[in-house]
């Protein structure tokens, strides 16, 4: 058995989803979850409800925003405390920025982007994808611990069952230390949706969409079914929307339950970021785009002509 503290971020009323993904597969060890800021009452009973046996709001000055070194400091201090063997986190913006600093104040290894794992007799080993996906590498950590990974959020999938533990909430006070560089304002998107890495059902757009304008149609599809909307790098490219949007090699790297392709040609590089999707759906004109030789589901014709057919038939049923 190890002990193993769960980083996990604050949204709103909850913590992030990869949280739960995470606490699933480590039944059978001794696991902590802490935050940075109050972990609200709800996200603590579902907390204990897969497996936390302690939940810790870490509080300080300087913490209020996010910085790289305030809560570097702020968990290099807590963990240190804890006697830890294992730290995880989800492999989100905020934690691939912190989590190799933390890391090297350690000096200790670190497993980035993790797929899935397992903790047999207490001892790590993971799986991540390597070259764009087209391969996968057995991990493990060797050297001081705690040692540190981040799992790719949706990769797991949620726990098939709950593994109750004590839940004990209580708030821990920590320091900042000193803040060379700090984040003086956080402007957040105007759009409500989950981000693209931790969405369950993705709606993309590709160069076929012609115009931003366009992507109006995929929105549609989007809100009718609960999905984010996405673009490739052609779409991105050509001013038809936002880099936050891109799906890819150079854009963000996804793993929902359902991927739906609008006009996408299927290039080595949006593969590359949307391949370990667990369904997904092509509609493209061209029948031998290569999407065709990765998708589940393939519709050949005119996006402009299927997609709103597919969200009034989707309206029907939602």
């Amino acid at each position: 058995m190890a002990k193993v503290l769960v980083f996990t971020e604050v949204t709103a009323d909850n913590v992030k989803s990869v949280t739960y993904e995470i606490l699933g597969k480590l039944a059978g060890n001794e696991v902590d979850v802490a935050a940075v800021g109050q972990v609200p009452a709800g996200a603590v009973a579902e907390l204990a409800k897969f497996g936390a046996a302690n939940i810790h709001s870490l509080k300080g000055d300087n913490l209020d925003n996010y910085s790289p070194e305030g809560y570097a400091n702020a968990l290099k201090e807590f963990i240190g405390n804890g006697g830890y063997d294992y730290v995880f986190a989800g492999s989100t913006s905020l934690a691939k920025d912190l989590f190799p600093r933390l890391s090297g104040m350690f000096d200790a290894g670190m497993a980035s982007e993790v797929t899935n794992f397992t903790m047999d007799g207490g001892t790590f080993a993971g799986t991540r994808p390597l070259f764009a996906g087209k391969c996968l590498a057995k991990v493990e950590i060797e050297g001081p611990k705690p040692h540190f990974v981040t799992v790719r959020p949706n990769a797991l999938g949620m726990p098939s069952s709950e593994n109750a533990a004590a839940g004990n909430a209580a708030d821990a006070s920590v320091s900042a230390g000193e803040i060379r560089a700090a984040i003086k304002e956080i402007i957040k998107g105007a759009s409500e949706k989950l981000d693209l890495t931790e969405a369950n059902i993705i709606v993309s757009g590709g160069r076929a969409m012609k115009d931003a304008s366009n992507f109006k149609i995929l929105e549609d599809l989007a809100d009718t079914i609960g999905a984010t909307v996405g673009a490739s790098r052609a779409a991105v490219d050509s001013g038809y929307a936002p880099h936050a949007m891109q799906v890819g090699q150079t854009g963000k790297t996804v793993a929902p339950s359902l991927y739906i392709a609008c006009g996408i040609s299927g290039a080595i590089q949006h593969l590359a970021g949307m391949r370990t999707s667990k369904c997904i759906v092509a509609i493209n004109t061209d029948p031998d785009a290569p999407i065709f030789t990765k998708a589940d589901y393939g519709i050949v014709g005119d996006l402009f002509q299927i997609v709103p057919i597919l969200t009034e038939e989707f309206k029907k049923i939602m």
